[in-house]
């Protein structure tokens, strides 16, 4: 079985779209996303935009629509579709639950709502080498000592963890952590404090612009953020894309339900690469291949040949 995996805000690096397949999918996609957008959507990857949630979280939607496009013209449409946070949105768009024009309307409207609760101060920090218990209990002491608060975002992986809050409490946490004996701990190029109680006024009002929006029963397996489980109606799938930005995203958890539910090759659409480590480290046995490391041909070529082995 074959998955797509779509990276999360904090992928991005300037040139991304250009360095796209050349492929007749990927134009298409640019053109569509150009229409939807009134601008130009390769003008969305320079140094200048990446500073923007808006074209940042854009810019990712129409990376991962574009590889998922151009994989499926190749005869490699995938079982099962997960996306990190607003890699959820081309997820979606990928297993048919959403149109791509919807995706990239809500998309922006999320990043937008995001950006204008917290338009500065405020971001992530990612922290390797403490369990998810450790970093809640670092949390906690810090509100016993008066301290403000910071917010597990994203549980990646066992011991890779992202928090959210202020820069000054990020900056204060990160100390804290390292001195509790995690391996690494730095902040991430996220300007928004993505997945926590801090954004429930602005995921209620994307809710309440979904619900326009219209939805269908995926034809390949979805897998929530939320819950890290699969979603199989339309209701559902609306439901974790509006409300994903104020819980915790448990990607580990999404993860481990693909590998249980047969995935043996899994490819992360482009720019990202972190998802692809994760599930060598922790799923030897499937093949993860980040697209953005290989030239497409090899690319398909590579997942048909593992396919056809299984």
């Amino acid at each position: 079985m074959l998955a797509l995996l779509f990276p999360g805000q904090g992928a991005q690096t300037e040139g991304f779209l250009h360095r796209l397949p050349t492929h007749s999918a990927v134009r298409a996609t640019l053109d569509e996303a150009s229409q939807v957008l009134g601008t130009d959507a390769l003008a969305l990857d320079t140094a200048d935009a990446l500073r923007s949630t808006v074209a940042v979280q854009c810019g990712l939607t129409i990376a991962g629509v574009a590889i998922a496009r151009a994989l499926a013209e190749e005869g490699l449409a995938p079982d099962m579709s997960a996306g990190l946070s607003v890699g959820a949105y081309p997820a979606a768009v990928s297993c048919g639950a959403l149109a791509f024009d919807d995706a990239l309307k809500m998309v922006r409207r999320r990043a937008e709502l995001m950006a204008g609760a917290y338009p500065s101060g405020y971001g992530l920090a990612a922290v390797s080498g403490l369990t998810e218990h450790e970093i809640a209990t670092l949390a906690a002491r810090r509100i016993e000592e008066g301290e403000p608060p910071v917010y597990i975002g994203n549980v990646n992986a066992p011991r890779q963890i992202v928090v959210a809050g202020a820069d000054a409490a990020l900056d204060s946490f990160i100390d804290r952590a390292l001195a509790a004996g995690a391996r690494k701990a730095t902040r991430l190029a996220v300007s928004v404090p993505s997945h926590c109680e801090l954004l429930a006024h602005a995921s209620d009002e994307l809710t309440v612009y979904a619900r326009s929006i219209p939805f269908r029963a995926p034809h390949g397996v979805y897998i929530g953020n939320r819950g890290g489980r699969p979603l199989y109606t339309a209701d559902a799938i609306r439901d974790d894309l509006a409300t994903n930005m104020r819980y915790t995203v448990r990607w580990f958890d999404a993860l481990t339900v693909m590998q249980e539910m047969g995935v043996r090759v899994a490819i992360e659409a482009p720019p990202g690469q972190v998802l692809t480590d994760i599930a060598r480290e922790h799923y030897p046995e499937m093949v993860a291949l980040a697209a953005s490391t290989l030239a497409f041909e090899r690319l398909t070529a590579t997942v048909q040949r593992r396919l056809q082995s299984e």
